[in-house]
């Protein structure tokens, strides 16, 4: 199984060989090393953990030392929570970029959305707010009603204010447009997840 890290850079607009504009977005993919693979057998489950980037040897956690590495970015992948595929044939010490993958490839991507702090239930929900006339008084974007007088309480779930966004998003069916070798590009159809800087988790998709 195909599998990469990187950040988010920005949009951009792709044409095909058929004058089709495409929105486009732009990761960076620094090639990574496999520092450590976890084994059902030895671990209780299956992953990957990948290192790239530089960071100061001070400044580099031990438990990533031991692996032997001293890496800004060490991500763990669990593929089998995707897409019940495992992580066999994966070797440590082995360096993956952006080379794995081709223009067409269909790719699945996860990665923190963008915080939005506290919002109302508007924003938040979709709610349609209050009337804006008729004598109404301050209450064009209030919630409502919460609950009923006989039951004296709130139910769960009720859908309310809050704190939104820095959610951990999965988006299936994308598909790689242009592979950039020399700068370490891959070019993403439709929107990823995230801000810029985003940390993107790339994987292929099973047909």
């Amino acid at each position: 199984m195909k599998f990469i890290v990187g950040t988010k850079t920005g949009m951009t607009q792709v044409f095909d060989e058929n004058g089709v504009c495409h929105a486009a977005t732009v990761l960076k993919v620094e090639p990574a090393v496999v520092s450590q693979v976890r084994t059902v057998e030895k671990d209780g489950y299956s992953a990957v953990q990948l290192a790239s980037g530089e960071v100061k040897e001070s400044r580099a956690k031990k438990a990533d030392k031991g692996n032997g590495v001293a890496a800004a970015i060490v991500r763990e992948f669990r593929p089998r929570d995707v897409y019940g595929q495992t992580v066999d044939g994966v070797e440590q010490g082995a360096t993956l970029d952006v080379t794995m993958f081709a223009p067409g490839d269909a790719i699945t991507v996860s990665a923190l959305s963008k915080g939005k702090g506290f919002q109302g239930v508007v924003k938040r929900h979709g709610f349609g707010g209050g009337r804006r006339s008729h004598g109404q008084k301050h209450s064009e974007r209030e919630p409502g009603s919460i609950g009923a007088t006989g039951i004296n309480r709130v139910m769960k779930g009720l859908r309310m204010a809050g704190r939104m966004g820095s959610d951990k998003v999965t988006v299936k069916g994308l598909t790689v447009l242009q592979v950039n070798k020399e700068e370490n590009l891959l070019l993403v159809s439709g929107a990823v997840p995230g801000r810029k800087g985003t940390l993107v988790e790339v994987f292929e998709t099973p047909a």
